[in-house]
């Protein structure tokens, strides 16, 4: 038998990922390219059995779902939400480093967000029930938060991501190398 795979696919464009903007839990529609990007998710998901399908419940990640082919597979999990931004949402790294030099998700306090450990808590029971999936998993979510979820996957701590680039529109695997947990594919 196979070992199980988990599919990441990062929702398409919004005008606010296009633009740089920290985008936690507003809920920003996607453009017409991230419209483009996941309906091209389509074929490259067509004929594959998926034991679950996982989506965000915010409408980018959830449009991606149903454009891709597996909206009415969809299960909407809360812990996908994108990280809470607090003071930082729909503000560039640049307006933030104005008045903290340095500034990065991964290394400085969100100011009125969430830490990246309170994050990585509430994906680790998510991560430890993909661990344990009896097929191969679709997910629909955010950069910032696969990103998190990727690390955790490899045994990394949440800050691991920040090593994760991860675009718009594009599907990356989790899978394993032999008993380990790997990183199959990212970022394609």
């Amino acid at each position: 038998m196979t070992s199980p795979e988990i599919l990441l696919a990062r929702h398409g464009e919004t005008e606010w990922s296009r633009d740089l903007l920290h985008t936690g839990r507003t809920d920003v529609a996607l453009t017409d390219r991230g419209r483009g990007q996941a309906a091209a998710l389509g074929p490259r998901l067509a004929g594959r059995e998926f034991a679950k399908v996982l989506a965000s419940p915010l409408s980018r990640a959830v449009e991606t779902c149903r454009l891709a082919g597996l909206g009415d597979r969809a299960e909407l999990r809360p812990e996908l939400l994108e990280l809470d931004y607090g003071e930082a949402e729909g503000l560039t790294t640049t307006q933030l480093r104005e008045r903290d030099p340095g500034w990065t998700v991964w290394t400085h306090p969100i100011p009125g967000g969430e830490t990246l450990d309170e994050v990585a808590t509430r994906l680790r029971p998510l991560v430890d029930e993909l661990g344990s999936s009896e097929g191969d998993v679709a997910i629909f979510a955010h950069g910032h938060i696969l990103r998190v979820l990727a690390a955790l996957w490899i045994e990394l701590p949440p800050q691991g991501g920040a090593r994760l680039q991860l675009a718009t529109g594009t599907l990356s695997t989790l899978g394993w190398e032999r008993e380990t947990r790997a990183i199959k594919r990212w970022n394609a």
